[in-house]
């Protein structure tokens, strides 16, 4: 059984076009592939996940360092705009970028809620491999 990344790229689609300021998403793997996405045309999939997988695993050693926990977000704020790094479980990570003008309450509102969406798609790695994921 492998994902159904026709689905995931359904549901970061309907995420793009349905919340409010979103400009894409990816959904990556910690190693840095692409799962799926629904980023601006002009952004390449292949470098934006392995940029997130990079940023991912500098910001768990991070956390670890400064004695924080477990990595649940990792925010990036420029003058055009934010990018969110989200935990999606072990198996995946969310990227999602938004305009300045997102209001930022609203967005980790959306973003709190496709994450239980994505993690059903996701729902075929875990029984692959036996995993289990904590946050569920």
């Amino acid at each position: 059984m492998t994902i159904n990344t026709a689905k995931l790229e359904s549901i970061l689609q309907n995420f793009v076009t349905g919340a409010s300021e979103v400009q894409g998403a990816a959904l990556v793997s910690p190693d840095g592939l692409p799962l799926a996405s629904s980023l601006p045309s002009e952004m390449d999939e292949e470098r934006v996940s392995a940029m997130s997988a990079a940023m991912l695993s500098l910001g768990e050693r991070i956390g670890s360092e400064l004695s924080r926990g477990l990595l649940d977000r990792i925010y990036v704020e420029g003058d055009q705009g934010y990018g969110i790094l989200t935990n999606c479980g072990e198996y995946a990570v969310l990227l999602v970028l938004a305009s300045k003008a997102a209001k930022q309450g609203v967005l980790m509102l959306e973003i709190k809620r496709v994450i239980p969406e994505i993690k059903i798609a996701l729902e075929p790695i875990r029984q692959i491999t036996g995993a289990y994921d904590s946050q569920s």
